[in-house]
């Protein structure tokens, strides 16, 4: 595969790509990384990502980032009880969460450069220390049914309970 982003060296985009684990999206994780280091300096910035708005905390759990996972959980928990605060905190995740994410994948990367020398074989560790947990989806599909379903539940209750106060 061509780097495109020649600017980063052919070894990071390597290591990139082998960390993210799909080849699709690798571009856009070499441009969020880019910009979250600048001159050796790792710098939160925006950088916007769907999957992590609509993902929340699975998001990071897919991407295996599972301290950042359970900090945003246990935010979510506490946030959620303020008027609007869950809806910042989502907008705030869907800008932030890639920070987290390039973070693992840097925390990952110090630890198998350290202890591996052979370039080959520090690409094919990250390949197995990152990637994705396909598991983290199915969750989120699931509570998110339980979740409309107890909803529509709530309301159908809701109406029936309107119904017969007006009948009687």
């Amino acid at each position: 595969m061509q780097n495109k982003y020649e600017e980063i060296g052919d070894y990071d985009y390597r290591m990139i790509e082998a960390y993210i684990g799909k080849p699709e999206v690798t571009d856009w994780y070499v441009n969020a990384f880019k910009k979250f280091n600048i001159n050796g300096i790792d710098t939160m910035r925006w950088q916007w990502s769907w999957w992590a708005f609509f993902g929340s905390v699975f998001y990071l759990l897919y991407r295996k980032s599972y301290l950042a996972a359970g900090i945003l959980f246990l935010l979510t928990l506490v946030i959620g009880f303020i008027p609007f605060g869950g809806l910042v905190l989502w907008v705030l995740t869907g800008g932030y969460a890639p920070y987290f994410v390039y973070k693992t994948y840097k925390d990952k990367r110090l630890e198998v450069e350290a202890q591996i020398q052979e370039e080959d074989k520090r690409i094919e560790t990250m390949r197995l220390v990152g990637g994705y947990n396909e598991w983290a989806v199915w969750i989120a599909v699931v509570i998110h049914i339980m979740m409309w379903a107890a909803f529509f539940s709530m309301i159908g209750i809701f109406l029936t309970a309107l119904g017969v106060a007006a009948t009687s």
